[in-house]
């Protein structure tokens, strides 16, 4: 069982650098943005499995919970007009 960590280690952040290539490439902005904040999803998730929990709700919450909202209401008052 010594071998999954390091396996999901490395499977970690490969998924991390193809959400990061989808998050940089991608032509769509509200992709990039879900894309960025799976970015910091799956960087939480590699928090926990390096037995750093109180890092990794950190990044849950801060990095794709409220970045991500934030990003997207952002977005949404960009594009809902010139007239404020």
């Amino acid at each position: 069982m010594a071998w999954i960590t390091p396996a999901l280690t490395v499977l970690l952040a490969a998924a991390m650098i193809g959400a990061a290539l989808v998050a940089v490439l991608g032509r769509s902005l509200p992709i990039a943005i879900l894309a960025a904040g799976l970015v910091s999803l799956l960087a939480s998730v590699l928090f926990l499995v390096l037995a750093s929990p109180d890092v990794a709700m950190t990044e849950a919450a801060i990095g794709s919970g409220l970045t991500t909202f934030l990003f997207f209401f952002v977005l949404g008052r960009v594009r809902g007009g010139e007239h404020d």
